[in-house]
């Protein structure tokens, strides 16, 4: 009798239970709270958008002209810099060495200019116009032994026993006149040479020689000037005035001349920062000149300050900063805008990932 009753009682009890636990299992679990409440949009009609804080005078990345080694770092992370500081010094050494050869070359090639200018000595003078004048004594006596050489050649033939003088002797005073003629030729080519002599000296140093010294000195100082500007380019200076922002170059390190992936040093003007904002090519036509923009940093809603407009990238890109979400696609191009702000408004770094919300212009709510 019990038994007609217990057991089919137990299995209604557990058709129940089955049941009621099928029903509380089939309730989805409540959402929990997130861990960060996301900012909110003060716009009715608004455009979001991921940005990056930058420079206003955008990140420039520092390089090396060419490769050396680096002889001293001069700034570092967070030093103030006006457009011309230093910010690394390379090893100049051997540049240096031929500087010091050049300007030799410079100094003997300016001192032959002046010598060539300054003309002919005063002192050189006398001396020449007495050679001129031995030059002219030495033709007169040539001249005179050539004429007694005639007169003695002119009476040996003129005998009239010819018996008196040998032919031999006739013979021998006809080459005496000879000799006696070229010693005159000799003597009136040193005589003009003398003359020319004394005219160069009298006239000074000719134009052409004076033009080709000038060039040489030009020459000289070229190299120099070459040298200088190729040493300087071994200090490396600040572009702008500005902030160090990353040091990426240690002293006695070898600095690679070129563009490199990881900058030598970052330099960029922050006051006021940038924020270059990521519009979707689809909803970039909501975007207007002069939007009214605010931003919120990633993580802190209470972080946040207006935005003023400073101009829109008209070049549309491919997206590059991804946020990882599963509708993304990676073939987004974007269009690049470009607010501003007060670094003193908002805590933020150059490099930081911004949430930045845009008042939007024609129809549609709001865009997620």
């Amino acid at each position: 009798m019990i038994r007609a009753f217990v057991i089919p009682l137990l299995a209604v009890v557990g058709i129940i239970f089955a049941v009621v636990t099928v029903v509380r299992g089939s309730v989805p679990p409540p959402a929990a709270p997130p861990v960060i409440e996301p900012a909110r949009s003060p716009y009715d009609a608004f455009v979001a958008g991921s940005g990056l804080v930058e420079a206003s005078s955008e990140n420039i990345a520092v390089g090396s002209p060419v490769g050396a080694i680096v002889k001293s770092v001069r700034a570092h992370v967070n030093d103030k810099v006006k457009q011309g500081d230093v910010l690394f010094e390379l090893d100049s050494r051997e540049l240096q060495a031929d500087l010091l050869v050049a300007r030799a070359q410079l100094e003997v090639a300016e001192q032959q200019l002046a010598k060539a200018r300054l003309g002919t000595r005063p002192e050189q003078i006398p001396p020449a116009r007495a050679r001129v004048v031995q030059a002219g004594s030495e033709v007169q006596a040539a001249q005179s032994q050539l004429e007694d050489a005639k007169a003695q050649l002119a009476r040996a033939r003129q005998m009239a026993d010819a018996r008196a003088m040998s032919e031999e002797e006739v013979t021998r005073r006809g080459y005496a006149v000879s000799t006696a003629e070229a010693r005159v030729a000799q003597a009136q080519a040193a005589e003009v040479e003398a003359r020319s002599q004394l005219s160069l000296l009298e006239a000074g140093t000719w134009s052409a020689d004076i033009r080709v010294a000038e060039s040489q000195a030009a020459q000289a100082r070229a190299s120099v000037d070459a040298l200088v500007i190729e040493v300087d380019r071994r200090t490396v200076r600040s572009p702008i005035d500005g902030m160090v922002l990353q040091t990426n170059v240690r002293d006695g390190e070898f600095a690679s001349a070129g563009a490199l992936t990881t900058p030598l040093m970052l330099v960029g003007c922050v006051s006021p920062l940038h924020i270059r904002v990521d519009i979707d090519e689809n909803e970039a036509w909501r975007v207007r000149n002069g939007s009214r923009a605010t931003a919120f940093a990633r993580g802190n809603k209470d972080i946040t300050t207006g935005l003023r407009f400073v101009r829109f990238e008209p070049y549309v890109v491919p997206k590059k900063s991804l946020t990882g979400a599963s509708t993304e696609r990676v073939d987004t191009r974007v269009l690049q805008v470009i607010f501003a702000f007060d670094p003193a408004d908002m805590p933020v770094y150059v490099g930081q990932q911004m949430d930045v919300y845009i008042e939007a212009g024609g129809r549609g709510k709001e865009t997620k």
